[in-house]
């Protein structure tokens, strides 16, 4: 059964439609859902898509985002690569925070540990997620929890079988992928230039601060190219906070630019957060052989605790001194 559902001001065409280069996508729309088909044309002021058994034009406004299949845009270098593991988006525009929370807020993940929790986010379609290195480091069981919209609201998915592909604790990244039986292909969000970036640009975050999970916290900019550690960092007045490590930070066409790692907390500080440039997230993705993890390295993760002793129990009835 095929079942669409229209939004306020889609419109259905009728007759000869122009074939030529015509590409698959997935448009995800301003006021929730998506449609997928053929990209037939886009203008400033609409997309016209083919459906298969209708075509369909969607006004410009209702549009959040393109996603274009990987296979349809494998000649193109704004494709993503399964070398890469990331992919790139020419189609993003800028939009209001609202809108682009609802078109991928269900791409960012809460990484739970025994120990702990972070975020994290999506950026390969067989489940390859990114976290912080500090998030799962000494760490060997992950779970993932999503978010993903159903009809009554936001669902929660929750998974266990999660691998542990690559880490670096000098960078703080980690790589891992949710391993499915059934090949499942998920939502990803695409990386983009934080060389790009600019004193006082909005971005805004979502991550699990406290726990508290898809909570958006938005800020500027500050400084593009902060050194703290013998790191290079963007300083951000976004808010972030402990559950918030290892999450996106966005621009406003949707693209990540940071990922959320730290925030200085002293008397009277306010609005001092970190982010690990994309720059560097892309650097880490293209040389993760390098960075393997290793479970039978016991410094790739594995925390070896001492084993409990037992304290000296005293006797009942101590023996009197002679």
């Amino acid at each position: 059964m095929i079942r669409l559902l229209f939004h306020p001001g889609l419109l259905l065409a009728f007759g000869l439609v122009f074939r030529a280069g015509a590409s698959p996508a997935t448009v995800d729309l301003t006021q929730g859902g998506s449609v997928r088909g053929e990209i037939l044309s886009e203008s400033a002021e609409r997309v016209v898509v083919d459906l298969g058994f209708t075509i369909l034009q969607v006004p410009r406004d209702a549009v959040a985002r393109i996603v274009k299949d990987v296979a349809a845009a494998a000649t193109s270098s704004m494709a993503a690569s399964d070398a890469e593991l990331y992919r790139l988006d020419s189609t993003a525009r800028t939009q209001s925070v609202k809108d682009l929370v609802n078109g991928i807020g269900d791409r960012v993940v809460l990484v739970k540990t025994p120990s702990g929790l972070g975020s994290g986010f999506i950026i390969h379609q067989d489940g390859f997620v990114i976290t912080n290195d500090h998030v799962v480091a000494g760490e060997t069981q992950v779970t993932l929890t999503l978010f993903a919209q159903g009809e009554k609201g936001m669902d929660k998915q929750t998974w266990e079988n999660v691998k542990i592909v690559a880490t670096n604790a000098e960078m703080d990244l980690a790589l891992l992928k949710i391993e499915t039986p059934d090949k499942r292909q998920f939502p990803t969000v695409p990386l983009g230039d934080s060389d790009d970036l600019k004193q006082g640009q909005p971005v805004f975050a979502i991550g699990a601060p406290l726990g508290l999970e898809r909570s958006v916290s938005q800020g500027i900019v500050s400084i593009r190219n902060r050194l703290e550690d013998g790191r290079m960092y963007i300083q951000t007045t976004t808010q972030i906070n402990p559950g918030n490590s290892g999450g996106p930070l966005f621009n406003l066409k949707g693209e990540v630019i940071g990922v959320n790692n730290m925030k200085i907390v002293a008397a009277g500080a306010e609005g001092l957060g970190f982010a690990i440039p994309s720059s560097v997230l892309k650097t880490f993705l293209k040389n993760r052989d390098a960075f393997a993890y290793d479970p039978a390295n016991p410094n790739a993760g594995f925390r070896y605790n001492k084993p409990p002793k037992p304290e000296p129990q005293p006797a009942a009835n101590p023996p009197k001194p002679l």
